[in-house]
């Protein structure tokens, strides 16, 4: 899995809070578009079969990582079972990231402003020919953000210039081209949002039709679906409706009188697997069929596509889990989300690929009872001005 994350809380004025029990990338896909023989075998389970961990790289400071680092080492077993050092293989550092907040009051001619900083954890991994940049920020008003950055050497094929262009990929040089294909990760999110007791709601925007309780036909609104059996929760992002899924504590409660709560929220362009369900790749990487699942919580189940994607014939993991449609309330559950990047490869991604980005946020939705970064103190004005 690479990189995994334990116990994440917020000290709140001395409390700690708890967020996350656990959360990883579980596992990650690499599906080829191109249906012929030299290329439509392509399936790397980037997790599964490769290992992000074994392929972590070592670190370099004023390179990889920037300011004030701390380092950690990394232990791993190669394949005769002995210890292996990878040094530098996390990196944690802090960075300024904008402005925190900031307001300018037009009648009284005073105007605060704040500066953000969070704090990044991080580590890479080359798997073949790509690199995959694992960064997790953490920021001062508890939203916590995974960014996954991905660049390296893509993937390439011949082809003849000569003759008509490729069917099912890009051409980016001379007499090379570069297959379609997807990068779909699922991060696995233990949530513990103020104690273990979890349960989740699909939360869209509603329009309301006009009539006499919307005369000007202006009126939209929360609806909060309430996601109470494994079957119900294979779900999709929505767009268009700014679809979240909120992880709220029934048992908990703010200063308000509501539940507190965290939100996951789709950042960027989140694919699905583009696959046919019944291909091969379909059956194994099931997990890639809809972007959000839910499940109680069972020790075994840690990786979306089985133990083995390699040595089953499909079926295995979260959509055969999912098919006991156990009940979702009043428990421990884990998220599991289903991201990524559908690339059709530009001439500008050749040789080396800038970064492309994916990731999601997750973000407090009533666990706080006002803006918890109120008590950041002001920068120093600097080039400001008094």
């Amino acid at each position: 899995e690479g990189l995994v994350l334990h116990q994440v809380s917020y000290d709140d004025d001395g409390r700690e809070r708890s967020i996350l029990h656990r959360a990883s990338i579980s596992e990650m896909v690499v599906p080829y578009g191109v249906p012929t023989e030299a290329h439509g075998w392509k399936n790397a389970f980037d997790a599964g079969e490769w290992g992000l961990g074994r392929m972590t790289q070592s670190l370099v400071l004023g390179c990889d990582c920037l300011g004030e680092i701390h380092y950690f080492d990394a232990v791993l077993a190669n394949e005769q079972g002995k210890p292996w050092l990878i040094p530098n293989a996390i990196c944690m550092h802090e960075e300024d990231y904008g402005i925190l907040w900031k307001h300018v009051d037009l009648f009284g001619g005073t105007a605060e402003v704040r500066r953000s900083r969070r704090l990044v954890v991080s580590f890479i991994s080359t798997v073949g020919n790509y690199e995959y940049g694992f960064f997790w920020y953490f920021y001062l008003d508890g939203t916590i953000q995974l960014e996954v950055k991905l660049t390296g050497i893509v993937s390439s094929m011949a082809y003849d210039p000569n003759g008509a262009d490729p069917a099912y990929a890009n051409v980016i040089g001379e007499g090379v081209a570069a297959p379609h294909h997807q990068h779909i990760f699922n991060a696995r999110l233990d949530f513990d949002v103020d104690g273990p007791v979890n349960e989740v709601y699909e939360v869209d925007a509603e329009v309301l039709p006009p009539g006499p309780d919307n005369p000007w036909g202006n009126a939209f609104r929360p609806r909060a679906t309430r996601l109470a059996s494994e079957k119900t929760v294979r779900r999709e992002v929505d767009a268009a409706v700014s679809r979240s899924w909120r992880i709220v504590n029934p048992q908990a409660r703010n200063g308000l009188g509501r539940p507190t709560a965290y939100k996951l929220v789709p950042t960027m362009a989140t694919p699905r697997l583009l696959a046919h369900a019944d291909s091969p790749i379909g059956r194994r990487a099931g997990f890639g069929l809809h972007n959000l699942w839910v499940t109680p919580y069972a020790p075994e189940e840690r990786r979306a596509a089985g133990e083995y994607p390699n040595q089953h014939p499909g079926g295995d993991g979260l959509p055969r889990w999912t098919e006991a449609d156990r009940s979702l309330e009043g428990g421990d559950v884990v998220v599991w989300y289903s991201f990524g990047v559908t690339h059709f490869v530009r001439p500008e991604d050749w040789p080396v690929m800038p970064v492309e980005y994916t990731g999601f946020l997750l973000a407090p939705y009533g666990f706080f009872d006002r803006n918890p970064s109120l008590d950041v103190p002001p920068s120093h004005p600097g080039h400001c001005g008094t």
